[in-house]
């Protein structure tokens, strides 16, 4: 293919992904109101716990096998090169900023996690689809594509989870403890991770992390100091080993926040890598002749509503980049340049150099996948994150709305690019 025609092919999706983007935005409007506030938390409720999950769960367990297991493994660490080289920029971003303390931890999120799932969910079937595409015939390219992005959305979403998560959680708790304290009681309920000492209740019988047993708690003539540091030391001889170990694992439970890490796309995964991986249970539901097909066609209907779903809630959410914020145009300018020129110059070298070693098959489609993995604008999911703790909510809005009006043109080039480099 000429090169016109590889940028018409990589401008179509995006024409249609940002169609459906403005009629989110439009139906988001005061004015018309048919996709409010209440409406996208609702609809984001049933993407969340049913279409994504189902989506994942259904692409993976049509494709995986151990044989393509094999050819996959390189994935999660080309994520993890990204997020990692990310972080570091971002924290190269703010330094030469200066970004507010309160501000540091989503700056450097916003450059280590893309947006893995929702924009390869719009645009690898777009690509398929078009005639005379890099990817040979459609209906292959379709469902490979489909299982490649699907397993880069479960993986995106755990190391989102388990690592921007926790960026933000710190940088918000270190603005909490440099206020003097006035907001500790507000941080704890909102990130549910506690806040450095809790009372110490020898009533109950069951311990927080920061209790100790009954026969060790506060007296009377001590009350002045009802509270201790959650990271107080324990010694053997205060507590048996068995209760020492429960502290420290309940504890590490908490920071890791196992329920966000193991979200429902992450479980659908699991659901899909099993029934791909287990051969008897794979004959049970994938096939024409499969006695229990009908399940699976029931879960990818079910699937096939993520993709207009996500992409009408994402334009309704830009809308809040449009009333304003008090971020500076370095920092926006900052993150689109790691995201849309750093980022993606790094992921071709380290894509053609693992190509050239062989830790990267030859499948033009994996390849391109992986290299547009380095191109996305970033997670959505961080807007959720900054609601979590109550901090950068609109600074976040409006580096979503700025990054996604540019990943229009960003992710045209970048992909005409990228398939003419693995064509």
């Amino acid at each position: 293919m000429g090169l016109l025609e590889l940028f018409i092919t990589a401008s179509i999706p995006v024409l249609k992904t940002l169609l459906l983007t403005a009629l989110g935005s439009y139906l988001a409007l005061e004015s018309v109101d048919i996709l409010g506030d209440d409406a996208r938390k609702h609809l984001n409720t049933v993407v969340f716990y049913v279409f994504n999950p189902a989506l994942v769960s259904t692409n993976l367990a049509k494709t995986i096998t151990s044989e393509s297991m094999l050819k996959l493994w390189f994935m999660p660490i080309n994520i993890l090169i990204t997020f990692i080289i990310g972080s570091v920029l971002g924290w190269i971003l703010v330094i030469i900023t200066r970004a507010p303390p309160h501000l540091r931890g989503l700056v450097v999120g916003c450059c280590a996690a893309g947006n893995l799932g929702n924009i390869l969910l719009v645009m690898i079937p777009a690509i398929c689809k078009e005639k005379g595409g890099p990817f040979g015939a459609p209906d292959v390219c379709h469902t490979y594509g489909m299982a490649y992005v699907s397993l880069s959305m479960a993986i995106g979403a755990i190391y989102l989870w388990s690592y921007v998560y926790n960026i933000v959680r710190l940088s918000s708790r270190r603005i909490t403890i440099e206020s003097g304290g006035k907001d500790i009681s507000r941080e704890s309920s909102t990130s549910d991770l506690g806040s450095c000492t809790e009372p110490l209740l020898s009533s109950t019988k069951e311990y927080s992390i920061c209790e100790v047993p009954k026969e060790y708690s506060i007296t009377e003539d001590n009350e002045e100091q009802h509270s201790l540091p959650c990271a107080r030391t324990v010694t053997k001889s205060e507590v048996a080993i068995a209760d020492k170990i429960k502290q420290k694992l309940t504890k590490l439970f908490k920071k890791i926040n196992l329920k966000a890490i193991f979200a429902p796309s992450t479980t659908g995964a699991i659901v899909g890598f099993t029934i791909g991986l287990i051969p008897e249970i794979r004959k049970l539901l994938i096939g024409e002749v499969a006695p229990l097909r009908v399940i699976q066609d029931s879960a990818s209907l079910l699937g096939d509503g993520a993709i207009p779903a996500l992409t009408l809630i994402v334009g309704g959410n830009l809308l809040r980049g449009l009333h304003g914020s008090g971020i500076s145009k370095s920092l926006i300018f900052g993150i689109v340049a790691v995201r849309y020129i750093a980022l993606p110059l790094t992921g071709v070298l380290v894509i053609r150099g693992a190509h050239r070693i062989g830790l990267v098959h030859s499948d033009p489609l994996y390849q391109f996948i992986l290299l547009l993995q380095y191109a996305v604008p970033p997670a959505m999911n961080i807007g959720v994150i900054t609601q979590l703790f109550g901090t950068g909510e609109s600074e976040c809005s409006a580096i979503l709305l700025w990054t996604y009006s540019l990943a229009s043109v960003s992710l045209t080039v970048w992909s005409t690019f990228f398939m003419w480099l693995v064509s």
